[in-house]
């Protein structure tokens, strides 16, 4: 394991992840997306997967021995359908490769994988790949923050953000459905005697929006809505999902707090909020040192300045963080779309990102 896989090689890599497609919602072709890249892994890294069954969707664990120093993590599932390969098949257009998850993160793991294969020492790496990653890790986020208790550094592979930025700070995701109940009724012969469901939900909105604080950076968006059951009909049942994002925990303990206080405006109708935080807030406090430390390699290796922002979005380095570990996220492919039909990735920084990653770890164990 002494010389970076080729750029012909790690396209080979990962056209056969993108074309096992891979939908968070669907386990059994996650399963096959998991046999690919076990095989990839083993062809590459001379290493069998350790294999986990998180809830239905399955994970991969690769320790290369002693205690977890550095942990990589990144996830193999996307947000596209099966078929949609069909319509967005892989391809490679000049210095660009497009298909459905090719940018977030298949792109991330060969990365990942190419810059361990270079590493003399790989005593104190484990890698984790999990496939519900998009449905916010619900049967992973145990072995995630499990594995990442203890480490040093948890290095995630999700794509960069604009222009090959790493991402130094990730709000904390809070994910709820407010269902309001209300008493159906005949619409047209007396709809006085319903409590309706639907105006109650009309009411009710507003006052889920006010619970932002844009100065703050939180943001709380009533999403997907629906109720009523026919034309003729007062609704008796309504419901809206609300995603929530806040920069810090004690901003999504106040918006918690505030939606469960929340009360009916129509008399007979009732509120029911489930759901609550998913992930915790990935502050800058928890990346400033691989942050500098990143910069430092990229510099030694002439890759040019490395940026950082701050997203909106979540990660499973959310996790790593939560349980106190030092995390560096958007480690992965430099591109753009995620999420987004016309998704791609730059293949002239494919091999630059995976020379800082495997600089990375090689810093972090030599230098812990």
């Amino acid at each position: 394991m002494t010389t970076m896989t080729d750029v012909t090689a790690m396209l080979d890599d990962l056209a056969a992840l993108v074309e096992a497609e891979s939908p968070s919602s669907d386990p059994i072709a996650c399963g096959v997306c998991a046999d690919v890249l076990a095989t990839i892994v083993d062809a590459r890294l001379g290493i069998a997967a350790e294999r986990h069954d998180g809830g239905g969707s399955p994970a991969l664990v690769w320790r290369f021995g002693g205690p977890t120093r550095v942990l990589l993590v990144g996830h193999l599932d996307t947000v596209w359908p099966r078929g949609t390969l069909a319509e967005i098949p892989f391809r490679v257009d000049g210095d660009r490769v497009t298909g459905p998850g090719v940018f977030d993160m298949k792109a991330g793991l060969v990365q990942g994988i190419s810059a361990l294969a270079t590493l003399r020492s790989l005593e104190g790496v484990t890698m984790l790949v999990t496939s519900d990653e998009e449905l916010g890790s619900p049967g992973s986020r145990a072995l995630v923050e499990r594995e990442a208790r203890g480490a040093l550094a948890a290095l995630v592979l999700e794509p960069s953000a604009a222009g090959g930025a790493l991402k130094s700070v990730r709000k904390g995701v809070s994910m709820y459905t407010m269902a309001v109940r209300g008493r159906a009724a005949h619409a047209g012969l007396e709809p006085e005697r319903g409590v309706n469901a639907l105006v109650e939900l009309a009411a009710q909105i507003p006052r889920i929006a006010a619970v932002s604080a844009p100065e703050l950076g939180t943001t709380v968006t009533p999403t997907l809505a629906s109720g009523g059951t026919a034309m003729n009909v007062v609704p008796e049942l309504a419901t809206v999902q609300i995603d929530a994002r806040a920069a810090v925990v004690e901003e999504q303990d106040r918006v918690d707090r505030e939606l469960r206080a929340l009360a009916p405006t129509l008399a007979g109708a009732s509120i029911e909020l489930t759901g609550g935080p998913n992930r915790p807030p990935l502050p800058a406090t928890s990346s400033a040192g691989l942050l500098a430390r990143a910069r430092r390699v990229a510099g030694e290796l002439g890759l040019g300045p490395l940026d950082d922002v701050a997203v909106g979005g979540g990660s499973d380095g959310n996790f790593t963080a939560g349980v106190g570990t030092p995390t560096l996220d958007g480690l992965g492919a430099v591109g753009d779309g995620a999420h987004a039909r016309h998704e791609w990735v730059d293949i002239t920084a494919m091999h630059p990102r995976a020379a800082l990653v495997a600089a990375l770890v090689a810093d972090l164990l030599e230098h812990p």
